[in-house]
């Protein structure tokens, strides 16, 4: 324990942990203003879809496709000339009871009478991927849909861009709304988001998922 309080008393030994001390403090400020400043870049430049089931059943489950399938199809003629993430949300505005009303039609075809509740904000996401796409946990803007009680499993897709339409057998995004998306994000950030075997983009993008999935930074607006 003397040997201890002896190196403490000297003064290189001292200043070697001062400057430690303050070298981790500023690494992790770096870190933490690169981490929220890509977050919300990548966040500014989706608008997601959020469906809420109405419970767990089977029933329910095969509902909540159904509803997100009309949904997404709409979305994909309203906003076929959209170029950025704000014409897409402008145009959701715009065709709000549409959605909400397609939304209905859909349960009723299929022979239920759940009422819907229909939000455009800013909501909570997990990591989540899409093909070769990765987005960051976070704060996205969405259209969130509840069926009934929403007390089922969520379905999480992205409508801007349209990153729902993914090939499911092969797994691949398409190269247009992968241009959409690289067209709205810097050549490092887009990296991020994409399949990338570079180890140094790999550890940027598990440093974004630490601060975001942590709560640390939420993307918000």
């Amino acid at each position: 324990m003397k040997k201890i309080l002896n190196l403490f008393k000297n003064s290189k030994v001292k200043m070697f942990m001062v400057l430690s001390f303050l070298l981790f403090i500023y690494t992790s400020i770096c870190a933490f203003s690169y981490a929220e400043n890509v977050s919300t870049d990548i966040a500014n430049s989706v608008f997601r879809l959020h469906v809420l089931a109405n419970s767990d059943s089977e029933e329910d489950q095969a509902l909540k496709y159904k509803v997100r399938d009309n949904l997404l199809k709409y979305m994909n003629e309203i906003c076929a000339n959209c170029t950025t993430k704000q014409e897409a949300i402008s145009k959701v505005y715009e065709y709000q009871d549409n959605f909400k009303q397609i939304a209905l039609d859909t349960i009723k075809d299929e022979g239920y009478s759940y009422d819907v509740n229909i939000n455009i904000g800013n909501f909570e996401f997990p990591t989540k991927e899409y093909g070769d796409i990765s987005l960051p946990a976070g704060f996205y803007d969405a259209l969130r849909v509840e069926i009934g009680e929403a007390k089922g499993k969520n379905w999480w897709c992205v409508m801007f861009p349209p990153l729902c339409f993914v090939d499911i057998s092969s797994g691949v995004v398409p190269e247009e709304s992968k241009e959409m998306l690289e067209n709205n994000l810097s050549e490092e950030e887009f990296a991020l988001v994409s399949e990338n075997s570079d180890p140094k983009i790999q550890f940027k993008f598990k440093l974004l998922e630490f601060f975001t999935g942590n709560g640390i930074i939420t993307a918000k607006k």
